[in-house]
């Protein structure tokens, strides 16, 4: 057995009050190279303390702390000996715990406000200004400190904005250091983790890889896997960080459905093999999803159609793989799946194995084709999972592919999908791509869908003649995580020459729009 740590040993808990930004603070932990973990308020004081975290950051929240049913906190936590650092409402919780004073001033204070601080050589703000703009969201305030607590910063409207005790090794601040408004709040996280708790950072792609692997393969044993490849990102890096793990045990199934951007499916079946080693199953469904999408224009009609068709597809593959692996006196009893820390964190947690047939991804697969599964990504987030796949040798033109739906373009065709529909829309998504990606802008966007108004036709004049074509939707858009999103301000010669380009050189097409909804209240997609 390797001595390699595991992801998930000494983590730095992130104590969830109910606030917009936990993940966020999780994010900007791991960005200072320290692994953490998100777990709510209701928590258990003793189970906190079990997982051994290396440190604690308390959230902020929307409650009062003196009001009835507000969540609170086991002094319990602060007494261990363990690294802490409240925000905002976890700041006056730490407060209240410790038997200092929060009171309803009438002095709230929301968005930028000038902080003072009067020790720029504490723990928390070595090395910064003693005036710096910080993001405040409370109406209540801190008025007295409790014992031990030396005062380090106050804004007009709280009079303790900040506090240390390096004895007992315990912190706080009134603001939200996880947002970028802060000015110096990244800074001051990490201050607290590496100087105030003493951590190492040493949370970095290479070391991830190592202990992921290691992890695999005292899970996998000398089973037999297998992986349902998309081509997207997730799937991508799990399949290859499993492929690294157990090497020709895993086994992993293409299903080219025709419904790819153009080159993708190209470049899941030989970049990507060539640059990982795995034993990959591609089955052409093209014809088959084409035939079973005939006549309907309905999206969610569509939708079904798409996930029903994948699913015979992928259960004949799995069938066959499963089958000659048993021939061969080698069962298949693991499943890859590329979920997400975010997936994990919203969905309350989970044991991480489970029948296939519950799972989002592929579910309603039949009750005799059951596997464990098998979730590498489960503790990353999305960028995380690009630095281990670039880690890995992923292609990079996978690593850093845009999001894309699963129905692929069946759902970016409004209106019946036919193969000219198809090669339509492909070939304008390509220009947009690539046009994108020459003004350095396509790691900068989240992503760019290219939209065809299939049932509609706009006039237009080409070659001197009357044309009666297609209008195209571009659709940029700026998001962290897809559950908000606003449309991206590309500059205005850059979205000259895609539209001059795809009305060039896509006959079909003689109108180029650009869609400027946030969401709310549009979605991204548009079907």
């Amino acid at each position: 057995m390797s001595d390699t740590p595991h992801l998930s040993d000494r983590p730095v808990l992130v104590v969830d009050f109910g606030a917009q930004y936990a993940q966020l603070i999780a994010r900007r932990v791991r960005e200072a190279n320290v692994f953490s973990e998100v777990v709510p308020s209701t928590m258990a004081a003793d189970e906190m303390l079990a997982k051994e975290p290396a440190a604690i950051i308390l959230s902020g929240g929307p409650s009062s702390v003196y009001e009835e049913g507000a969540p609170s906190l086991d002094p319990a936590v602060l007494d261990a000996g363990v690294p802490v650092f409240g925000m905002c409402y976890g700041f006056q919780a730490m407060v209240q715990a410790l038997g200092g004073t929060v009171e309803r001033t009438g002095l709230g204070e929301y968005g930028s406000t000038p902080a003072q601080v009067s020790d720029t050589s504490s723990t928390l703000f070595n090395g910064q200004p003693s005036e710096q703009s910080v993001w405040m969201s409370h109406g209540d305030a801190v008025t007295e400190a409790p014992d031990g607590m030396r005062v380090t910063a106050s804004t007009s409207g709280a009079p303790v904005a900040a506090f240390e005790d390096d004895e007992r090794r315990l912190y706080g601040v009134q603001w939200h250091p996880e947002v970028m408004h802060s000015t110096f709040g990244q800074r001051v996280l990490e201050n607290f983790l590496l100087r105030g708790a003493g951590l190492d950072g040493d949370w970095t792609a290479h070391n991830v890889v190592e202990a992921l692997v290691e992890q695999v393969r005292e899970t996998v044993g000398d089973k037999r896997v297998l992986c349902a490849l998309s081509g997207g990102v997730d799937s991508s890096v799990a399949a290859a960080l499993v492929q690294r793990a157990v090497g020709d045990q895993l086994t992993c199934v293409f299903v080219d459905h025709g419904l790819l951007r153009s080159g993708e499916a190209e470049q899941v079946e030989k970049d990507f093999v060539d640059a990982t080693g795995v034993d990959l199953v591609v089955v052409d469904a093209r014809e088959q999803f084409l035939s079973a999408l005939a006549g309907v224009s309905d999206p969610e009609t569509k939708r079904k159609i798409i996930g029903r068709e994948f699913i015979r597809v992928f259960e004949q593959a799995a069938r066959d793989v499963v089958g000659s692996a048993e021939r061969e006196g080698h069962p298949v009893e693991f499943l890859v799946q590329g979920t997400l820390y975010p997936d994990v964190v919203e969905s309350g947690g989970g044991t991480g194995t489970a029948n296939i047939k519950s799972h989002h991804n592929v579910g309603g697969l039949p009750d005799d084709l059951q596997f464990k599964l098998v979730e590498p990504l489960r503790l990353l987030f999305k960028d995380e999972v690009r630095q281990v796949g670039l880690e890995l040798g992923v292609p990079e033109e996978i690593v850093w592919r845009q999001p894309f739906p699963g129905p692929g373009l069946g759902i970016r065709i409004v209106g019946e999908v036919t193969a000219e529909r198809l090669d339509i829309l492909r070939a304008a998504d390509q220009i947009a791509r690539r046009e994108l990606s020459a003004a350095g802008l396509d790691r900068e966007i989240w992503q760019c869908p290219v939209v065809l108004l299939a049932d509609v036709r706009s006039v237009g004049v080409q070659g001197d003649g009357r044309t009666y074509g297609h209008p195209v939707v571009l659709r940029p858009v700026s998001s962290e995580d897809a559950m908000t999103a606003d449309w991206t301000r590309v500059p205005y010669d850059v979205l000259a020459k895609i539209s001059t380009r795809i009305t060039n050189e896509v006959p079909e097409v003689n109108r180029v729009v650009l869609d400027v909804t946030s969401k709310p209240p549009g979605t991204i997609e548009w079907e």
